[in-house]
């Protein structure tokens, strides 16, 4: 009796909380940026993302802060930096801090019903209890908004995915956009495979542009559209190479539309009018608090973006942020920062190309002619430059270069501008205290199955200032000389040693061989990731048989999953994968190690190995994954 009443009670509190707030309706999409007529896009056709925009607000300088799906949703999932939980890579399986949520959590304990239809691909373990789903009431292909009970207020996102990358490569397929007439970026060679691949892209969103019509017809029927604020987004930007998976304005810049019927324009943007523009810095850290401010609850305090309009609203900042981190089966670190004009980009593996052999990338058309045409010296510049060696630093006006293709990182005239960007770029990486700078396989190896936020808590843990001065340091050879990356090597924390080697790698022969001893002995390092830093570091360079044999011992124990986790593995046959043309004697032991992964991996994770252990044995030969 007691048990009922209790229940009652709490369904009675239930529908007074959520009396008189207002539906949120979320329609996404994926891998598209804003190519939309509303945009100024002369060769888009999205007549209903159009009129939504001519009849709410349109922000013309949102990010989704990753430019790749599942970091970005993370980021959307729990209204913070990804990298600060250690969740950066695509993909991860990260427990969630101690004591945090996701936002649909907080819409439910006021009363909403929380549908997803139908994708979620977050890097952070959603919470459950048993088998029970304690983020959506539901999630799948069925789930929809008109499920929940009467009068309850509604939460639901509609995700169409005809837009992703895996889409534009489909065949057949009738071109709608005539190829002849499509805008290609001056960084992709002009040929008839790139120009079918962005007209197909473009059509693409045509078919989602009319099939958000029809949810938005469905809402208006069933007499709900005047209860109801509108949002549509894209994921990240066009599912092209050198748009996603990079954080360039092209990567990462995403239309986002919103409409608010009458009732509740008071919760709107600040300017709100039919056909209106926002300029202010947005970016996904701030939807979660905005839905949340929509729908009159607090954000919590660890969110780490603001919430845009509604109750708790909050300026604009000065910058807004992205990342790169592992794509796949391939390392990179990026980070960049806006102001809106300008982008500054920091590459924190320079030696690194832009485009790493990526097995999901190189399925696609334009990707594969695009290489084959840098391999047989076609190209000119900045075409070639997707296939080499990154800068340290980039730096781009948007107004002058809207395609990124003008580096201004070393000009002069611009010199203030950069050193603006990047400390308001260093100032946040240290406020959030991005895990990026701790390589993936000690990261994991330290947390095993607790939140990296939570281990790597304390300064003691991870002191962040100083493994980023040394990150800093390491990966920008103008920065300093190899004598003054010594010190680091025999610091205690393992993330400013492998930095520290990093540098010696970065900076070439002359720098390794003078401190190769030193090196060497790090080949003993307690870290695997510093192990494996050193070993490639000194296979880079020629070294007397002993060493390069103990180099190349060191990563075959790291590639062993047998022996070692499986993130350790990752990183290590990266590096032989890297060195094969030099490690051409020991090839009968690379190709003998394991290349399936454990059980316990993770479904979604383990294709990775395979697809390196793939490209080991067959180089850059294609095989067919699923969508990514």
């Amino acid at each position: 009796m007691f048990r009922a009443l209790v229940l009652f009670c709490f369904g009675v509190i239930s529908a007074a909380a959520a009396a008189d707030r207002p539906n949120i309706l979320w329609l996404t999409s994926e891998d598209n940026g804003p190519q939309y007529g509303c945009y100024g896009d002369t060769y888009a056709t999205t007549p209903h993302i159009d009129a939504l925009a001519a009849k709410g607000i349109r922000f013309k300088r949102c990010w989704s802060n990753a430019p790749v799906c599942a970091p970005a949703r993370t980021c959307l999932i729990s209204g913070r930096w990804a990298p600060a939980d250690g969740a950066e890579h695509m993909r991860s399986d990260i427990p969630l801090p101690d004591g945090h949520q996701m936002y649909p959590q907080f819409l439910r304990s006021v009363g909403y019903y929380c549908s997803n239809n139908s994708k979620e691909d977050y890097n952070l373990t959603k919470p459950k209890d048993g088998k029970k789903d304690l983020v959506w009431n539901e999630s799948s292909g069925k789930a929809h908004w008109k499920n929940r009970a009467e009068g309850q207020p509604f939460f639901a996102v509609f995700n169409d995915t005809i837009t992703h990358e895996s889409q534009i490569r489909r065949r057949p397929h009738t071109l709608i956009h005539d190829p002849a007439k499509a805008p290609l970026p001056p960084f992709h060679p002009d040929t008839p495979e790139v120009r079918h691949d962005w007209a197909q892209y473009y059509d693409n969103i045509t078919l989602m542009d009319g099939k958000l019509g029809k949810h938005l017809d469905e809402l208006e029927k069933a007499g709900l559209a005047e209860d109801t604020i509108i949002m549509h987004y894209g994921d990240h930007g066009p599912g092209m190479p050198r748009f996603k998976r990079w954080p360039y304005n092209t990567g990462l810049q995403v239309g986002l539309i919103m409409h608010f019927p009458e009732k509740w324009k008071h919760l709107a943007p600040k300017g709100y009018a039919p056909g209106g523009v926002n300029e202010e810095l947005v970016s996904f850290v701030d939807l979660t608090a905005t839905l949340l401010s929509i729908a009159g609850v607090k954000p919590p305090d660890y969110f780490q973006g603001r919430a845009i309009c509604g109750e708790f609203a909050k300026p604009a900042p000065e910058f807004i942020h992205g990342f790169r981190g592992r794509m796949d089966e391939r390392y990179d670190l990026v980070r960049s920062t806006t102001d809106g004009r300008y982008v500054y980009i920091r590459n924190y593996l320079p030696h690194l190309p832009y485009g790493q052999f990526l097995n999901y990338m190189f399925q696609q058309a334009t990707t594969r002619v695009w290489k084959a045409q840098f391999d047989e010296g076609r190209l000119p510049e900045p075409q070639t430059r997707f296939w080499k060696p990154k800068p340290a630093e980039e730096l781009y006006d948007l107004e002058s270069d809207p395609w990124e293709t003008i580096n201004l990182a070393d000009s002069t005239a611009h010199a203030e501008i950069k050193t603006r960007l990047a400390q308001g770029q260093r100032q946040w990486l240290t406020q959030v205290r991005d895990l990026g700078f701790i390589p993936e396989g000690e990261r994991l190896a330290q947390a095993k199955t607790q939140s990296p936020k939570d281990i790597f808590a304390t300064e003691e843990a991870y002191p962040i200032t100083t493994v980023m001065e040394a990150a800093d340091l390491a990966t920008n050879p103008a920065l300093a000389k190899p004598e003054a990356l010594a010190k680091w090597l025999d610091h205690s924390n393992a993330s400013v040693r492998y930095w520290a080697v990093q540098g010696y790698l970065i900076r070439g022969e002359n720098a390794i061989r003078t401190n190769a001893p030193k090196i060497e002995q790090m080949l003993g390092d307690s870290s695997p990731s510093v192990r494996i830093a050193a070993a490639e570091t000194l296979i880079s360079v020629a070294q007397s048989p002993a060493v390069l044999e103990r180099s190349t011992r060191t990563l075959l124990d790291c590639a062993d999953m047998k022996t070692q986790p499986y993130f350790v593995a990752i990183e290590a046959v990266n590096v032989l994968d890297r060195w094969q043309v030099r490690l051409k004697p020991w090839q009968a032991q690379i190709h003998a190690l394991p290349g399936q992964a454990p059980e316990s991996v993770q479904k979604r994770l383990k294709e990775y190995i395979a697809r390196l252990h793939d490209h080991l044995l067959e180089g850059d030969q294609i095989k067919s994954t699923g969508e990514n």
